[in-house]
């Protein structure tokens, strides 16, 4: 039996703890991810080092899942615009049922390997994509398929489970597996094993635009202002890189879009908006090189 069908032998009576210790025994088998992951730092480090060419010679981002590891690949996929202008066409994701799956359950769409195969290859994935395969359980048809396709495209794969030695974690290029065990609520991987799944894709993804010049510092400075939220946030990041003040912070911004980015050159170097994108166009983003 795989260890996430495996019933606990940790909370037996669960459904007669007060509810106090049932909070406190869901948060405690919650916390578990985190060292699951922590655990596979290894297996992701190489899955970032081999991802960063490929994106950067013009890959794309997949996600591939069903059920709740979908769902979390969905997620993924849609931040990366808003956190880091990553174009949407280039953070696709498959979820077994399509996207009306996110909002209800599509029962039996993720026994259909041959569906993933197929929407895998719609795709028409090359050797600079990644595909990025998510299942708990690392059995899941759907997701075996598009792993199949994938490989055949010769598109990285990299496999991220929760049960060890599974076909999943075996066969993509990369294996991750995220060894959560038993679920304080036997079989519900939407809870650990789940949790560990998100931590993964956050990291994945946030190490990965990290080394695309994403970040400067630890500052998200490529960031979308679609929104007011963003366009405060893109004027404090800005005052913050730079050190000046809100209008003058403001001022830049105005005249460059609200580029974070060309902002902090424009005004540690004294340029004009034009010159300092042509700057960070010719250090391909990155702001520390420009700077220099």
């Amino acid at each position: 039996m795989l260890k996430t069908e495996t019933p606990s032998t940790q909370h037996t009576q669960l459904d007669l703890y007060p509810v106090e210790d049932l909070v406190r025994a869901l948060v405690d088998d919650q916390a578990l991810a985190a060292q699951a992951v922590k655990a596979a730092s290894a297996e992701i480090t190489a899955a970032v080092v081999a991802m960063a060419p490929r994106i950067a010679a013009g890959g794309r981002l997949i996600y591939v899942g069903a059920g709740t590891s979908g769902r979390l690949g969905i997620l993924d996929s849609v931040e990366l615009y808003p956190t880091f202008s990553w174009p949407a066409e280039r953070a696709l994701a498959l979820l077994a049922g399509g996207l009306g799956a996110m909002f209800q359950a599509v029962e039996g769409a993720e026994d259909k390997r041959e569906q993933g195969a197929a929407e895998l290859t719609a795709l028409a994935p090359t050797a600079n994509d990644v595909a990025l395969l998510v299942a708990a359980s690392g059995t899941t048809p759907y997701v075996l398929g598009a792993l199949e396709a994938a490989r055949v495209a010769g598109a990285l794969t990299v496999g991220i489970a929760n049960n060890p030695r599974t076909p999943l974690v075996n066969e993509a290029e990369i294996g991750i597996c995220l060894d959560t065990g038993p679920e304080v609520i036997s079989g519900s991987t939407r809870l650990k094993a789940g949790t560990a799944q998100k931590i993964v894709l956050n990291t994945l993804s946030s190490a990965l635009m990290v080394r695309l010049h994403k970040v400067y510092g630890n500052l998200m400075v490529d960031l979308h202002a679609t929104n007011a939220k963003l366009t405060e946030r893109a004027l404090r990041l800005t005052m913050h890189a730079t050190g000046v003040e809100a209008d003058t912070a403001r001022q830049a911004l105005e005249q460059c879009q609200y580029q974070v980015k060309t902002a902090i050159v424009m005004l540690l170097k004294q340029q004009t908006a034009p010159q300092a994108q042509a700057l960070l166009d010719r250090h391909t983003g990155n702001v520390r090189a420009a700077l220099q």
